[in-house]
């Protein structure tokens, strides 16, 4: 019985895909199309749609979207950007390690690999280029570094985890046989990602250091220019307070996600249209058209995949992938390699947050079976999503890459396997070593 309704649900979703469908249509309609094959009343559709979006940490989705939109429009990531390329200086690579720099920066406020991209490739590449950096090697650095936005906190793809895997309980075997596990809560997974954040920032910039020996990119033949850095930071005061401000509430516990998303809503427009005053009303009309268009994209993939993972966790398919993963080996290390050799390829065809949603009532039993605590899955999960967003044919950060500096997709993509094979590198140790995602929180009391 299981197996038919595994051939009927991932069949028709498979199928539809191939055709060209999208892949909110594609889930939708598998759904739907098993519900009638297991003589189920479509009606639990109307229902399932309520809780899916009707969670109060999802409202710190449109909230972090609208938030990220804001502090563009208001100067604030321009003056982030500004703050991190004043570090360049006469280091090899100097500029290049401050376009990393500047990705985690804005990542902080946006929690998007593409927007953070798209708002930090639109400054740094034509900079690099003007300092004879290679466009191919300017686009595909941003495109690798522009992944650290969904990695580093406040997440969007995080929040979503957060919704799947809650009320989601470890099985009793696995509590009996490795004790109790954390629960998942959208504030453990933003401090567990800070030092895993930072980590595959680090091994981005030692890469880009070896590669601009390499090529003889250099830095500025002036010194460090100390006057400048204190006229950046002076100047972009205000935008760098706005990650204190969301990353400090939500570590000291004195609002939660969804609450700290509100307070940087109105932080920036204090800030864009008083003390900048660069916020106006049609740049704030603009922010809430952006906001309105993503959020409405992510709810109907939320729904739809939220009523795939029902169909799955109801008839105990993920329980049987299980098994079958461990009847292969109990090895936790060996779970880890082909879970993140899985991500990996899935990474290169689906969208993110379609990902986690499809995958988290698959794959986080197993996490389970194996002693895995589903904070530092949680994490594992996002660190090797992001690396799909440089990797072809789906590799999103590419294309935007590509679009600001004219330089083809292919080119790109070749340039930018170094990044990905240090990020892979990256994401196994914060695998094998749980206590790099898990001692933050512990340490704050979680």
């Amino acid at each position: 019985m299981e197996t038919a309704i595994v051939y009927v649900l991932f069949g028709s979703f498979l199928g539809l895909l191939l055709i060209g469908a999208p892949i909110t249509v594609a889930l939708g309609v598998a759904s739907l199309i098993t519900t009638f094959y297991l003589e189920e009343n479509p009606v639990k559709f109307v229902q399932i749609a309520f809780t899916s979006v009707g969670s109060f940490p999802l409202m710190a989705l449109p909230a972090f979207i609208l938030a990220g939109a804001l502090m563009e429009a208001a100067g604030l990531s321009r003056r982030l950007i500004n703050v991190a390329e004043s570090f360049a200086g006469p280091f090899t690579g100097g500029i290049a390690a401050s376009t990393v720099v500047a990705c985690l920066f804005f990542g902080a406020i946006s929690g998007s690999g593409p927007a953070t991209t798209a708002a930090v490739g639109m400054l740094m590449i034509p900079a690099m280029i003007k300092r004879n950096y290679s466009p191919g090697y300017a686009s595909s650095l941003t495109a690798a570094a522009g992944g650290l936005g969904i990695v580093i906190p406040p997440s969007i793809p995080m929040v979503i985890f957060g919704i799947s895997a809650l009320g989601m309980i470890p099985p009793p075997a696995a509590v009996e046989k490795f004790g109790t596990f954390q629960s998942v809560s959208i504030s453990k997974l933003f401090i567990a990602g800070f030092v895993p954040a930072f980590i595959m920032a680090t091994c981005l910039l030692v890469m880009n250091y070896l590669l601009c020996r390499k090529h003889g990119y250099k830095g500025t033949s002036s010194a460090m220019d100390f006057g400048h850095i204190f006229q950046a930071i002076r100047e972009g005061f205000w935008a760098l307070m706005a990650p204190l401000v969301i990353l400090g509430g939500i570590y000291s516990g004195f609002f939660t996600p969804t609450e700290a998303a509100i307070v940087a809503i109105f932080f920036t427009l204090f800030v864009g249209a008083f003390i900048y005053r660069e916020l106006d009303w049609k740049a704030v009309s603009s922010s809430l058209e952006t906001t309105t268009w993503l959020s409405g994209r992510v709810l109907l993939i939320l729904f739809t995949a939220t009523l795939f993972g029902r169909i799955l966790v109801e008839n105990q398919i993920p329980a049987i992938i299980a098994d079958g993963m461990l009847s292969l080996t109990e090895n936790v290390y060996f779970i880890w390699i082909m879970i993140i050799a899985f991500l990996l390829f899935v990474g290169m065809f689906m969208e993110t947050l379609a990902t986690i949603l499809i995958l988290v009532p698959v794959m986080l039993p197993v996490a389970y079976s194996v002693g895995i605590d589903p904070i530092h899955f949680g994490v594992v999960m996002i660190c090797s999503l992001s690396i799909g967003f440089q990797t072809p044919p789906l590799g999103e950060n590419l294309f935007i890459a590509s679009g600001i500096s004219n330089v083809s997709i292919e080119e790109i993509s070749i340039k930018a396997l170094p990044f990905a094979v240090v990020n892979i590198i990256a994401v196994l140790l914060i695998a094998f070593f749980p206590e790099l995602s898990l001692w933050l929180p512990r340490l704050m009391g979680y």
